[in-house]
């Protein structure tokens, strides 16, 4: 896979929306969760790519641009933080988020 252009900023929206789709909705909360980590511009922009990916090709950018930045224990620490307050948002934290919220832990740490 190609080398992925993408600021922290992007990839966090990108990340954020991954889980977010965890239960195949996106729903306001969570939206407006991610909008307060990055600004619109860049949330339309990844969506807009995100939109276009598959969960393969998702998670291959994922891994690629955490691994690319050199992500630390304490960044990877705020960033699984911020995945778990975008489960909650909604006010649920159901069984699909759970589950992807473990399969990311394991992956990416």
């Amino acid at each position: 896979m190609n080398t992925i252009d993408w600021t922290r900023d992007e990839l966090v929206a990108y990340i954020l929306l991954f889980a977010a789709h965890s239960d195949f909705k996106e729903d306001n909360h969570e939206r407006n969760m991610i909008i307060s980590k990055v600004d619109m511009n860049t949330f339309q922009e990844i969506h807009d790519e995100f939109d276009n990916d598959n969960d393969y090709q998702s998670l291959q950018k994922i891994i690629n641009c955490l691994e690319e930045y050199h992500y630390t224990k304490v960044e990877l620490d705020i960033l699984f933080q911020d995945i778990k307050d975008l489960f909650l948002s909604d006010g649920s934290y159901d069984a699909m988020e759970l589950n992807l919220y473990s399969y990311l832990k394991k992956l990416l740490k």
